[in-house]
C-alpha cells in the first residue's frame, strides 16, 4: 500500500511538531512508499521510500501559491498513492476531499482539538475515518471516529534511557511548553512563591518560547519572578528540539502541565514515560494518576501537591513512576499507535 500524508511541518528539530518525524519514520517501515506534503519543511532524515514536498511556507509563499502547489502535488501524483492521511489540518480535507472521493481514495483525518465548527463537520463528512486521542475532542462525537493512542516513542522517552541519580533530580521541577496564557505558567509561578514562603527548597526550569502575540504575557511572567525574588529558584530556557526533550525530562523529578482539560497533551505522557511525576489539571487522567497528581486551577492546591511529591517517600515515588511508565508503554506508545493505524488503513483500503 502507498500512502499520501499531509501535515503542517516536517522538521525533527521543531520543539512542538518534531515528534511527527518519528511517526513518518515508523510508518515508512509498513508501507511500500509514502509521499509527504507539508506546509513547511526543515531538517529531516527519512528513508528512500519517503518523499517530502513543501507547500513553501519556509520560502514565504502566498496562500494562493500554497493552494496551487497543493493541487499540483496531490492531484497530478494521484496514481502514486492509494490512501490519504491528513494530520491535524482539516483544511487539506476541505480542499481535496471531493476529488479524493471521485478517485475512490480513502481519507483518514487526525484531529484532536476540542473546538470545531461547520467546516470541521464537512471535513468529517469527507473522511473515511477520523482519529482523536481525547474523549473531549470535537470529532469524538461522530460515529466514524476512532479513539487512538497518543503515540509516544517509548524507546526515546524512557525511564531507563538516562540514569540520573535521585540526588541529581531531587527537588527539580520542569515546565516544558509553549509560553502562553492557556498553558497557565503564571499559576505555577504563584504556586512556587507559596513554596518559597514555606522555605521549601526547589529549582523549577521553564523550557519554551512565546508566540509574538504572547510576548507581553511572557515579560509579565519574568517580572513576577523578580517581584517574588525567585531568581535563584526559577530558570527560563528557550524552546528546544523535540529530540533533546527526553534528557530534559529525565533530569527532573516533577513535571507540571496546566493545560486545561479538553485535549490530550502528549508532553504529559512523554514525561511519565521518562520517569517524571506529572502534576496536571487535565481530568482525563483522574482515573490513571494518583489523586495528588490532579490539581485545580488554584495556586494553593498546586503548591500543596508539589510539596507532597517533594516530600514523598522514595519507595512510593519509584513505584508510581514504574507504574506510569508501564501504562504509557502498553497504551500510548508509538508502536501501538502505528500498528493500529496500519490495520485501519489496510482494512478500509479493501
Amino acid at each position: 500500500m502507498r500512502l499520501l500524508i499531509l501535515t503542517q511541518k516536517i522538521n525533527k528539530s521543531d520543539p512542538i511538531l518534531g515528534f511527527f518525524h518519528n511517526w513518518v519514520l515508523k510508518l515508512s517501515e509498513k508501507f511500500e512508499s509514502i509521499i509527504v506534503v507539508c506546509l513547511q519543511k526543515g531538517e529531516y532524515d527519512l528513508p528512500s521510500n519517503v518523499k517530502v514536498f513543501s507547500l513553501g511556507k519556509e520560502e514565504g509563499r502566498s496562500k494562493l501559491k500554497y493552494i496551487f502547489k497543493f493541487f499540483h502535488l496531490c492531484f497530478f501524483s494521484s496514481f502514486k498513492y492509494d490512501a490519504v492521511f491528513v494530520h491535524m489540518n482539516q483544511e487539506y480535507v476541505l480542499l481535496g476531499g471531493l476529488f479524493w472521493k471521485i478517485l475512490n481514495k480513502k481519507v483518514f483525518m487526525w484531529r484532536n482539538h476540542h473546538y470545531g465548527n461547520i467546516l470541521t463537520r464537512v471535513a468529517v463528512l469527507l473522511s473515511s475515518k477520523v482519529f482523536c486521542t481525547s474523549d473531549k475532542a470535537f470529532t469524538k462525537r461522530f460515529a466514524k471516529t476512532i479513539l487512538m493512542p497518543v503515540g509516544i516513542d517509548t524507546d526515546k522517552f524512557s525511564i531507563f534511557k538516562f540514569q540520573f541519580s535521585n540526588q541529581e533530580k531531587k527537588n527539580k521541577i520542569l515546565f516544558l511548553s509553549r509560553i502562553s496564557p492557556i498553558k497557565r505558567s503564571d499559576l505555577l509561578i504563584e504556586a512556587l512563591n507559596n513554596l518559597k514562603d514555606k522555605n521549601i527548597n526547589f529549582i523549577c526550569d521553564f523550557y519554551g518560547e512565546a508566540l509574538p502575540k504572547d510576548k507581553e504575557y511572557f515579560e509579565n511572567l519574568k517580572n513576577k519572578v523578580k517581584e517574588y525574588d525567585l531568581q535563584n529558584n526559577v530558570k527560563f530556557y528557550g524552546a528546544v528540539p523535540n529530540y533533546e526533550t527526553p534528557k530534559i525530562y529525565s533530569e527532573h523529578d516533577i513535571f507540571v502541565n496546566l493545560t486545561p482539560s479538553g485535549s490530550m497533551d502528549k508532553t504529559i505522557l512523554e514525561a511519565a514515560s521518562s520517569g517524571c511525576i506529572p502534576i496536571v489539571v487535565n481530568d482525563y487522567f483522574k482515573d490513571i494518576f494518583e489523586p495528588e497528581m490532579i490539581v485545580s486551577e488554584s495556586p494553593s492546591d498546586l503548591s500543596t501537591k508539589i510539596e507532597f511529591w517533594l516530600n514523598a517517600d522514595l519507595e512510593k515515588i519509584e513505584k508510581v513512576k514504574k507504574r506510569l511508565q508501564k501504562y504509557v508503554s502498553e497504551n500510548h506508545s508509538l508502536d501501538v499507535l502505528i500498528d493500529k493505524l496500519v490495520i485501519i488503513f489496510n482494512k478500509n483500503d479493501k
